[in-house]
């Protein structure tokens, strides 16, 4: 398995940049992502705090699928 070596938040893009030693990249666009799961505005900025300050729980939550545990 590789070894993330960067990820942030690129505002530019609206997306959240995960870069692997191997050179392999993902790229979760932030804003389709909400539009599929944001079930109200709350959800969505509670989401979108989490992208900023912490991005990699962000794309914890969506890689491996864990939307419905942080808002029950």
């Amino acid at each position: 398995m590789s070894k993330l070596i960067s990820c942030q938040f690129n505002i530019d893009t609206a997306c959240v940049e995960l870069v692997f030693d191997d050179g392999s990249r993902i790229s979760i666009d932030c804003t389709a992502v909400e539009n599929e799961v944001a079930v109200n505005r709350f959800q969505r900025s509670e989401r979108n705090d989490l992208i900023y300050k912490n991005p990699l729980a962000y794309a914890d939550l969506i890689l491996n699928s864990k939307l419905n545990v942080l808002f029950e």
